[in-house]
């Protein structure tokens, strides 16, 4: 009986409240315009101004009363409220974003109950939303195994070993980009690359003359190339769970956006590093860390299968879970064949990820990964962000803003600039590439559908608009770690770091012309080829 005392109480508060301001606010000020105006203004304006003084009472009640949904104030307020929740809970206190993923879900949940709706409708939008996602998690629970298997019977330690022997003095900064760009496509981890090989080939740079935001520049920019176009790393497996597409159709879409531009980077550091010609290349790191991976794996051309494997699957757009899995078993095959390693030593390694001990922290650090428990942090992320998304969609908070984005976005290239934008609003306010890639992905892909657009189109956008700029943001996690890790300021190597903003430009020329937006072709883009 208390109970539905306190709601009927509840309901007539917010009816009381949203008529005040729907009705008081117009009222107001027509007392304002039609006795205190001067009579003398045409009879026009009085009208106009009332008209004008309504839709914003509109705007800021708690529910339109025209439609029965939240206003559009209402809506952007709490919106608002998220971000700067987001924003000051990571930046400011660190505070986990998994944590205030569901703290902003909580908000949302206790403004619908003041909306009126069940908690039994918000728990469906939560359990949707995450259904909707559950392919691409699985995926991404797949490619931890693989990492794990892959490192246990040689076939990334063989990739990197071989990328580091093509260092050239001549074109230091050219190949500096390109071994960061192979090490970070075979480990999945920028982070990984850049504290490893990053920190060698900036003493390199140091004896060559090489300017240090030049070197930090290239370094940065290959491993973050590598890193989005690795099926390996969190991030690329991130941004399809995202936007609801599938890991290596979004792969094989950013290749016509990122690969130009990390092109025309390497362009420019050829050109820069002509200068460079003639002297000697002498590093000590590299030479440690290509030896002790010789000495601690066997590399043989049959540890090549399970890259081939992968790409076999995906040329012939079979299932992308069974090639993954497929590819670990082959890889733990070679690990008891080539590397001696126990069955029980690759089940650990495909659980909790490859443990390397050979005595060198800087190989170690680089090929100690992997494994199913490592998706695990960014797994819960994702649900988070589901359960934010699910309750912002059953509440209509969600549908009021991506009305008016849909009368702004008309066109492709509006669609395109509006992603853009919101991805880097994010990633500016949060410094956070999972959020970055969540929140947008999440809100925009109900009007990408609704276009007709395939949501491989808003995955790349907002992985390279969110994601692939951490590095370049001071106050970002990725720009705070690269600027230590190097010694650079943020700012020094920014312009150097030419792929990861090319990207971007690239995308919203892209968005212009039209060029490479794939139309939607099926109902369930989790599949391979959609």
């Amino acid at each position: 009986m208390g109970n539905l005392f306190a709601a009927r109480v509840g309901n007539i508060l917010t009816a009381l409240l949203g008529k005040v301001l729907t009705v008081g606010v117009g009222k107001v000020l027509d007392i304002y315009i039609f006795y205190i105006w001067p009579k003398s203004r045409p009879k026009r304006w009085p009208g106009l101004l009332r008209q004008t003084a309504r839709m914003a009472a509109e705007n800021i009640a708690i529910r339109n009363s025209k439609t029965g949904r939240p206003s559009l104030g209402l809506s952007l307020l709490h919106l608002t409220t998220v971000c700067l929740v987001l924003g000051l809970g990571f930046a400011v206190y660190h505070i986990p974003p998994q944590i205030l993923l569901l703290a902003t879900a909580f908000m949302t949940a206790c403004l619908g109950l003041l909306l009126r709706i069940e908690w039994r409708e918000m728990e469906k939008g939560i359990l949707e939303s995450i259904n909707r996602a559950m392919p691409a998690i699985l995926i991404m629970l797949s490619v931890g195994i693989l990492i794990g298997s892959w490192i246990a019977c040689g076939t990334i330690p063989m990739v990197i070993y071989y990328g580091l022997k093509v260092i050239s003095p001549k074109y230091f900064l050219v190949t500096a980009c390109f071994v960061c760009t192979i090490a970070s496509l075979a480990t999945g981890t920028s982070w990984g690359t850049i504290g490893t090989l990053g920190v060698a080939f900036m003493g390199i740079a140091s004896g060559l003359g090489v300017p240090p935001g030049q070197a930090a520049g290239a370094i940065v920019a290959g491993a973050y190339f590598g890193d989005k176009m690795s099926p390996f790393s969190d991030v690329a497996n991130l941004a399809p769970v995202a936007a609801g597409s599938n890991l290596f159709d979004h792969i094989k879409h950013m290749v016509w956006s990122a690969t130009p531009a990390w092109l025309i980077g390497m362009l420019v550091y050829f050109l820069l590093g002509l200068k460079f010609e003639g002297k000697a290349l002498e590093s000590e790191t590299l030479t440690v860390m290509t030896q002790t991976l010789k000495s601690n794996f066997k590399f043989h051309v049959f540890l090549l299968i399970p890259i081939l494997i992968v790409f076999f699957f995906a040329l012939t757009k079979k299932p992308s879970i069974p090639s993954l899995l497929i590819s670990s078993i082959v890889a733990g095959v070679l690990a008891v064949v080539f590397q001696n390693l126990s069955l029980n030593d690759v089940a650990m390694c495909m659980n909790t990820g490859y443990q390397a001990r050979t005595g060198v922290p800087a190989v170690d650090q680089l090929v100690s990964r992997g494994g199913l428990t490592s998706m695990l942090n960014v797994m819960l992320i994702a649900f988070a962000a589901f359960c934010f998304g699910g309750v912002m969609q059953r509440t209509g908070l969600l549908s009021v803003i991506l009305d008016r984005v849909l009368k702004f976005a008309g066109k492709v290239w509006s669609l395109v600039l509006t992603t853009i934008g919101l991805s880097m609003t994010t990633a500016l306010i949060t410094g956070n590439p999972y959020l970055a890639m969540l929140l947008p992905g999440e809100l925009l892909a109900p009007v990408y559908r609704q276009k007709g657009l395939a949501a491989k189109n808003l995955s790349r956008i907002v992985e390279e608009s969110g994601a692939v700029l951490m590095p370049l943001i001071p106050w970002s996690m990725g720009g705070v770690f690269c600027a230590g890790v190097f010694a650079v300021p943020t700012l020094s190597y920014l312009p150097w770091a030419i792929m990861n903003y090319a990207s971007v430009i690239i995308l919203a020329v892209f968005g212009f012309t039209k060029i490479t937006m794939a139309p939607r072709i099926r109902e369930d883009e989790t599949q391979i080829g959609s």
